[in-house]
């Protein structure tokens, strides 16, 4: 899917339609302070501990696309619900 870098979108910050910039949201560093990783350093590593078991179908052949839209106005971001994408590309 091919998406412009620039369009016009609604602001929930400024509560009008202002031009947005795209940007691909990428996964951040985790803090290891999650329950389950606390869990793994009380225990070490003894299987899966019972937990994520194994579900039959294996993964999903799409991946959803999270998007961050910045405006260019206020310079505030938001996010909108991702979708399901096999490519994303973002076009100018």
């Amino acid at each position: 899917m091919k998406m412009p870098a620039k369009f016009r979108a609604y602001c929930p910050h400024c509560r009008s339609h202002e031009v947005h910039e795209v940007e691909k949201v990428k996964k951040g560093r985790t803090s290891g302070l999650h329950w389950i990783d606390r869990q793994k350093a009380r225990r070490g590593k003894v299987g899966n501990m019972g937990k994520f078991s194994k579900v039959p179908g294996g993964d999903k052949p799409t991946k959803k696309v999270n998007v961050r839209y910045r405006c260019t106005k206020c310079g505030k971001a938001h996010l909108r619900a991702g979708w399901r994408a096999g490519k994303f590309e973002i076009v100018e």
